[in-house]
């Protein structure tokens, strides 16, 4: 973890580049998995009609870019591209863009998102479950399928095999909220970059929602390391890996 004496500047260049030596591989099954998350202070991720531009102010914003380039994938879920249309690349900091997975179980991808995007290069692939029908997606894109459960969803240590099995060592999974919090509950999670931002919603979506638990101590506590973005924005840095912790 970092020193918290190190924490001085507002937007936390030099902190950020220092916070990636721990993007690595430590496991043969499945690669480094960091996950992160905006929201504002009473823990909402949205409006109740699903708006969510901007929670974050520029910083948290550059923070997300640098995460991207210094990992091998983004993925994100089908819900995140039709509500946002996100570009999946670098563009806010120097650093190559990673290749772009989406969750897409029942084949709802539209061809024309931007995240399939190939004119940057980048390796772009599409997980849908088997058998699903889906648009014809532009050339490149590969589709990778899987089997979903009794749920129509996938279980998220399956998606994390099928990452490794593309050969990533470094994965971002920017969203959604469902999807971050399936993946926490399957234990896939390494790092969780969790953003919060000086804005107070009052209703609409939350953010996290994991298993319910009856008992305190059975509580996820992991090591955390508070991070002053600028402009009020702060990251809770929060470490399951227990290397990581140490």
């Amino acid at each position: 973890m970092l020193p918290m004496e190190q924490v001085r500047s507002p937007k936390g260049y030099k902190l950020q580049r220092m916070s990636f030596e721990t993007f690595r591989r430590t496991r043969p099954d499945r690669p480094f998995i960091v996950a992160q998350l905006g929201q504002s202070l009473d823990g909402r991720i949205a409006t109740r009609t699903g708006d969510s531009r901007y929670i974050g102010s520029s910083p948290s914003l550059d923070h997300l870019h640098r995460v991207r380039a210094h990992v091998d994938a983004v993925v994100v879920g089908i819900g995140t591209v039709l509500a946002d249309d996100p570009q999946l690349n670098v563009r806010r900091c120097e650093g190559r863009s990673p290749a772009r997975v989406v969750i897409d179980a029942k084949g709802r991808l539209p061809a024309a998102a931007k995240c399939l995007d190939g004119a940057d290069g980048v390796a772009r692939h599409v997980i849908r479950a088997s058998g699903a029908r889906g648009d014809p997606l532009p050339a490149g894109v590969e589709i990778v399928e899987l089997p979903a459960g009794p749920d129509g969803h996938f279980a998220m240590a399956d998606v994390a095999a099928v990452l490794n099995r593309l050969g990533f060592d470094r994965v971002l999974i920017e969203g959604g909220a469902r999807i971050v919090s399936q993946a926490i509950d399957a234990g896939i999670i390494d790092r969780l970059h969790l953003m919060v931002s000086p804005v107070i919603i009052g209703s609409g979506r939350n953010g996290l929602d994991l298993q319910p638990i009856d008992l305190l101590k059975d509580a996820l506590r992991p090591k955390v390391d508070i991070i002053p973005l600028g402009e009020g924005d702060i990251l809770f840095d929060c470490a399951f890996r227990q290397a990581d912790a140490d």
